[in-house]
């Protein structure tokens, strides 16, 4: 196949109402946008930090995401579904290493999170309503990781749904009574839901699935706002799986991580849990959504999640044009880079505790952070029946034990 390079893509915003944001445009090396003039008249802020809402053309100033702005970085697959995209497209006779960041975005389409959508549309969709085998699509994972079985590859990009994240995954429909799984790209199907759906890979323990949910468990039970989570159980494996919160039926949602709204590179930790609060604060005015992320802060601490670097973190754009502090996700037990934590609480990373989170919630005035960080430490210090319940075996639950923070 002969390859084309993609040198301009109309943005639209698919919450609801189909909307032209503006345009993308490559010349030479570097990315320009402009929004359209009709957008700037609707005062929906896609991007309000750096990418503010008025007439010009854009350049952007850094090359965090190789010129791209952050929003439009937040489409783009990482991790597994890069690997995807790119074993895809050189089966096809294309290098990868040709591809620009608008030939990917191309490549996402209108099936990324979140509610942005990019024209021309070279996603691969195509499903139809044959029911999932999480068993094979697992092991079908592996041979993908493992440089083999290049006929699933397209399969697999089509599941993917573009999703971020380095461990293998599908987006999926699933039923009510989480028995049926059908493609999460096509139309939402009756009595489905948009869910996302997790693999082990070959270097996580073979019940990483089952503490993670456990992990979910204890979250809500620390009253950190989750979605809905489930264990899925096949004959080969268990997967643990999350309802997605950029859907709402079949409408999407608008999702921005914290990385892609300030720029922060998520593969060089240098947050902290403070910028995190400012950001919440400053961006939402709203001091339960502060809470919340402080909650998280908390959970996170004591439950050694320390993989919270700032793609771990998103906004959702309500439909009252407001934005508000996503809900969680990807919490479990992790070791985070060189061993310590990827979001540092008041300038400590290696060894944070209480007397960090008592101060953080303190300096940013949070009345609830006493009760918050108290309904933390009593749900992890029940651990142990959350990796009964979700069937942890006693090797991790003690790994973990071992670590966590009461």
């Amino acid at each position: 196949m002969t390859y084309i390079p993609t040198e301009l893509l109309t943005v639209y915003l698919d919450a609801g109402e189909r909307r032209k944001i503006g345009r993308l445009a490559l010349k030479g090396r570097r990315i320009l946008f402009e929004y359209d003039p009709a957008f700037i008249d609707s005062c929906i802020e896609i991007s309000p930090i750096k990418l503010p809402l008025k007439p010009g053309v854009f350049i952007c100033p850094d090359m965090i995401f190789d010129g791209l702005y952050g929003v439009f970085n937040d489409s783009l697959p990482d991790g597994w579904g890069r690997l995807l995209l790119d074993r895809t497209v050189e089966k096809l006779g294309i290098n990868r290493r040709q591809l620009t960041a608008l030939d990917r975005l191309a490549y996402v389409g209108a099936h990324g999170m979140g509610a942005l959508s990019y024209e021309p549309d070279r996603s691969a969709v195509g499903a139809d309503g044959a029911e999932l085998a999480l068993d094979k699509l697992a092991e079908e994972s592996a041979l993908v990781l493992a440089g083999e079985n290049e006929e699933v590859f397209e399969e697999l990009l089509r599941l993917n749904g573009s999703s971020a994240g380095a461990q293998s995954k599908i987006v999926a429909q699933v039923s009510a009574d989480k028995k049926q799984l059908v493609h999460g790209s096509q139309k939402k199907q009756s009595g489905f839901e948009h869910w996302m759906i997790k693999f082990p890979s070959s270097q996580d323990a073979h019940d990483a699935g089952a503490i993670e949910y456990a992990y979910s468990l204890m979250a809500k039970e620390a009253d950190v706002d989750m979605p809905e989570t489930h264990l899925f159980r096949a004959k080969k494996g268990r997967y643990f799986g999350a309802k997605r919160f950029d859907r709402q039926l079949d409408q999407r949602i608008h999702m921005h991580s914290l990385s892609g709204l300030i720029h922060a590179d998520h593969r060089n930790p240098s947050l902290d849990y403070d910028t995190i609060l400012r950001v919440v604060l400053a961006l939402t005015k709203n001091i339960v959504e502060a809470e919340k992320a402080y909650a998280l802060a908390c959970f996170n601490v004591l439950a050694h999640n320390r993989d919270d670097h700032a793609k771990n973190f998103s906004f959702l754009l309500n439909a009252h044009n407001e934005w508000v502090f996503a809900p969680a996700y990807d919490l479990t037990f992790s070791y985070g880079p060189g061993g310590e934590q990827s979001t540092m609480v008041m300038g400590e990373g290696k060894k944070p505790g209480v007397d960090q989170l008592q101060a953080l919630g303190k300096k940013h005035g949070l009345k609830n952070a006493p009760d918050i960080l108290s309904c933390a430490q009593k749900a992890v210090a029940r651990w142990s029946e959350f990796a009964d319940k979700a069937g942890v075996t006693a090797k991790s639950a003690t790994e973990v034990s071992e670590r966590i923070t009461m």
